[in-house]
């Protein structure tokens, strides 16, 4: 890795935002540090583990399996100067130390008034642990996953365990095994796992197919939230002469919305009634269009399934959605149910609004009543998590 030093490319340091609400995010991510899976993976396997290599360009990208991954640093640009947020850092250095680090990332979390965090994992994992689940020597693959979480275990929740909500990655090319991982993972306190959101796209089986189902029970068992993140079966299927990132970027919504239908009509959340399922960074603009679709296709057109429970009442009953700034769309949230927003700063991606969390809120929801703002800024996260909030909340 390269020495951290002063990179003209990120500004000095804001000053701490003034507290006014009290914010779980339950969308942000960590970057994996180099020295991630050093001495965590069994011996036989320690000299095949990921490793943080410089390319012919001078990049540090991660190399496993004979693979290399395009960056490091997934659109980690948080702190950058405007002119250069478009910019994918090549190194280490190009982006703030809060991305990898558990005391800067805290102190980041201050900085920005925010307090308490969800991280998803980067690139070596392939977002959703696709590449360890898609290597020849399986073996690996699972002992790669699991020296993932450990590290996460030891490294990023037990030094800050009421600032940080410990989400974990399970293997997905052996059910068996991926329900074994979350067992292993709930056992030591964490509360969610993130799966590919239309495991399909990425080859495997689909939600419909029976092969989810170990997977899918262990969660219900442990009441492990599965933590599904737009993107982690890949993006907007873009025509190829059309702008793939302009295209993608605005399309977060409607892949959000295909997934939680899938979701919902694989039949797992009807199954199991106490199954926690959360959609990250698709906003809730498409969530009162799909409550009142289900609604319509039971009462008009017959669709229903033959479900005891109606499909909309399994949706509000089973699935929560994030916000980061949905001005025009928040006034749907009586129909959505308030109880069942949550939200997000997205440190450190390009859209998100780190350092300026507080003020955001102020702006997009500041008018919402108290009780109401107070529930999708932290007490719901709380009680989907089981985290703990600070002694006194705020707006009071």
């Amino acid at each position: 890795m390269t020495d951290l030093v002063d990179n003209p490319m990120l500004l000095p340091d804001p000053e701490p935002a003034e507290v006014r609400y009290t914010i779980i995010s339950v969308d942000d991510h960590l970057v994996e540090p180099p020295e991630m899976f050093e001495g965590r993976l069994p011996s036989r396997f320690q000299s095949r583990a990921p490793k943080v290599v410089t390319n012919e360009h001078g990049h540090e990208v991660w190399e496993f399996e004979g693979q290399r991954f395009t960056q490091v640093g997934m659109n980690a640009v948080a702190g950058r100067r405007k002119s250069m947020k478009n910019l994918e850092p090549t190194k280490f250095s190009d982006m703030r130390k809060g991305c990898w680090d558990i005391n800067e990332r805290v102190r980041d979390m201050d900085l920005n008034g925010v307090w308490a965090s969800m991280n998803f994992p980067s690139m070596i994992t392939g977002f959703c642990g696709r590449v360890f689940a898609q290597i020849d020597d399986l073996d690996l693959g699972y002992a790669t996953t699991q020296a993932w979480n450990d590290w996460l275990y030891e490294e990023w929740w037990q030094p800050a365990t009421d600032r940080i909500i410990p989400l974990g990655l399970t293997f997905l090319a052996d059910p068996e095994k991926g329900a074994a991982e979350i067992r292993r993972n709930a056992a030591r306190g964490f509360v969610a796992v993130t799966l590919p959101e239309r495991p399909q796209n990425i080859g495997f089986p689909s939600l419909f197919s029976g092969y989810w189902d170990p997977i899918v029970e262990a969660c219900a068992e442990t009441d492990t939230v599965i933590a599904l993140h737009v993107g982690s079966s890949g993006g907007y299927p873009s025509p190829a002469d059309a702008p793939a990132l302009q295209l993608g970027a605005t399309m977060f919504g409607q892949l959000s919305l295909a997934a939680c239908a899938e979701w919902l009509w694989s039949g797992y959340p009807l199954k199991y009634p106490n199954l926690k399922i959360t959609m990250s960074e698709g906003g809730i603009g498409w969530v009162a269009m799909l409550l009142d679709r289900l609604d319509n296709i039971v009462d008009r057109s017959g669709y229903g399934l033959g479900w005891e429970t109606r499909p909309a009442d399994v949706l509000k009953r089973n699935f929560w959605f994030c916000t980061i700034d949905d001005p025009s769309t928040i006034m749907t949230r009586h129909r959505i149910g308030v109880e069942n927003i949550m939200f997000e700063t997205d440190y450190p991606h390009g859209d998100g609004t780190w350092p300026d969390t507080q003020q955001v809120v102020a702006d997009t929801y500041g008018d919402i009543p108290t009780d109401e703002l107070r529930s999708i800024l932290c007490e719901n996260a709380a009680r989907v998590f089981r985290h703990p909030l600070p002694n006194e909340v705020l707006p009071l």
